[in-house]
């Protein structure tokens, strides 16, 4: 593989990897907002958020997944 292709790939998995860190940023700050919310209930705000932890944990879940199969594609053009 020559050099810039290898640089693109790996610059692609540095970015991939800052999104799947993004997205357990956002699963954080949404666990906060739902322990607040033990202190000051709010049904409607807790199910919007309890959808919003499912749907970033699931984003987490297919970036891994991107992750993995473009490492295995990097892993084999080096070995080209």
């Amino acid at each position: 593989m020559d050099q810039a292709k290898y640089e693109q790939m790996e610059g692609m998995l540095h970015k991939l990897e800052d999104i799947k860190n993004s997205q357990k940023s956002i699963i954080d700050k949404i666990n906060h907002v739902i322990t607040d919310l033990f202190q000051h209930p709010d049904k409607d705000l807790e199910k919007a958020m309890e959808g919003a932890h499912e749907r970033a944990s699931e984003n987490v879940d297919k970036i891994r997944e991107a992750i993995e199969e473009y490492e295995i594609k990097f892993n084999k053009a080096q070995q080209a």
